[in-house]
C-alpha cells in the first residue's frame, strides 16, 4: 500500500475506484465498503484509493469538545488499512481553510481533477464538503458532469452488521472489550512505552510493566482487570493488566499496568502492544496486601483459563 500525506505526493491515476472518510477503528461497518471498494477495483481493473483525514475532523471544527477519544491513532489505520489491501491512502491534513470546500469544490478539484476517480463508493448516510453539505444525491447530480460512477452502500448491508465508532467506544468505556474485538473484527489494541513505577508489584510477587500510551486522544478501555495478550517485540506472552486507580495502594495514581506471564526482563522505555481479550473484574479496593495477593491470584488462574493457557 502507498501511504501519500498530502495530495501534491499523489499522481492522477488513470482507473481509481475510490472511497472517503475518517474510518476510525477499520469496523466491521467499514469493511463493508471496503470489500465493495476491491471487488469493483477487480471487476474494473482499476486502484483503489482511500481518502482519510488528520486530525479528526472534529477536533478542527468543534476545538472546544475535549471528549474526543479515537479507536486507531493515524499509524494504526494505515496498517488496519493495508491488512485490508487498499492500494493508496491518502492522509489529507484537515484544516479550517480545507473545511471551508464546498462539496461541488470537493468533487471536481479532489475527486476529479487530482485523484482521477472513475467509481465512488460511500456509505449510505455519508455527508461532505462544507457544512455537510454533500449527499449521495449531490454526488448522483455531479457524477455524469465529472465522468464517474457511484455506489452507495445500502443501509440494510451497513445495518445487517449493527456497528459504529460510536457504540465500539461505549463498550469500550464499559470494559466490554469482548464486545468491542466482535466489532472491530479483531482484539482492541493499545501501544506504549513501559516505564518505571513504584516497583511495588514485584513486593507481592507479581511485578507489573507500567504503560504509557503514545497518543492522548486513544481510547483507554474503562478501569478494571483484564485478561490481555502482550507482544514485546516479535514475542506473544499473556498477561493480566490493570487500568484505574490502585485504591489498595494510596497515592499511586491512574495507571496501566501489566503483569506479564513467564517474563522477567527489564524492558525499560521499550514499546509493547496489548490485546484486550477479556474483562476479568471491576476494580476493587482491598483491606491488606494479603487480600490483593489472594486475589491476583484467582485473577492470574482466570487470565490462564480465558487465553488458553496452561498454569
Amino acid at each position: 500500500m502507498k501511504v501519500y500525506r498530502s495530495l501534491d505526493e499523489f499522481t492522477k491515476i488513470k482507473r481509481a475506484i475510490v472511497t472517503q472518510g475518517t474510518f476510525d477503528g477499520v469496523h466491521a461497518a467499514h469493511r463493508v465498503i471496503l470489500q465493495q471498494l476491491k471487488k469493483l477495483a477487480h471487476d474494473l481493473q482499476g486502484e483503489t484509493v482511500l481518502i482519510t483525514y488528520d486530525p479528526h475532523p472534529r477536533m478542527v471544527l468543534f476545538p472546544d469538545d475535549h471528549g474526543l477519544q479515537l479507536l486507531s491513532t493515524v499509524d494504526e489505520k494505515i496498517a488496519l488499512l493495508e491488512e485490508q489491501g487498499i492500494d493508496h491512502l491518502v492522509i489529507l491534513p484537515f484544516t479550517k481553510e480545507f473545511s471551508r470546500l464546498s462539496s461541488l469544490e470537493f468533487i471536481r478539484d479532489i475527486l476529479v481533477n487530482k485523484i482521477g476517480t472513475k467509481y465512488l463508493v460511500i456509505g449510505y448516510n455519508h455527508r461532505f464538503g462544507k457544512n455537510r453539505e454533500g449527499s449521495f444525491a449531490h454526488l448522483k447530480e455531479f457524477a455524469p458532469t465529472y465522468g464517474f460512477e457511484l455506489k452507495e452502500i445500502s443501509e440494510h448491508d451497513v445495518d445487517e452488521v449493527s456497528v459504529s465508532s460510536t457504540r465500539i467506544r461505549e463498550a469500550l468505556r464499559n470494559g466490554e472489550v469482548e464486545q468491542a474485538s466482535r466489532f472491530l473484527c479483531k482484539p482492541y489494541s493499545i501501544i506504549g512505552v513501559v516505564v518505571e513505577g513504584r516497583k511495588l508489584g514485584r513486593t507481592i510477587g507479581y511485578p507489573t510493566a507500567n504503560i504509557e500510551v503514545n497518543s492522548d486522544l486513544k481510547l483507554i478501555p474503562g478501569d478494571g482487570v483484564y485478561a490481555v495478550w502482550v507482544y514485546v517485540g516479535t514475542q506473544k506472552y499473556g498477561g493480566m493488566l490493570n487500568i484505574g486507580n490502585n485504591p489498595t495502594i494510596p497515592g499511586k495514581g491512574r495507571s496501566i499496568e501489566v503483569n506479564i506471564f513467564k517474563f522477567s526482563e527489564t524492558i525499560y522505555n521499550q514499546s509493547i502492544r496489548i490485546e484486550f481479550v477479556n474483562k476479568l473484574r471491576n476494580e476493587v479496593k482491598f483491606n491488606s496486601l494479603d487480600t490483593l495477593k489472594s486475589q491476583l491470584h484467582n485473577d492470574n488462574l482466570r487470565a490462564l483459563e480465558c487465553l488458553g493457557m496452561t498454569p
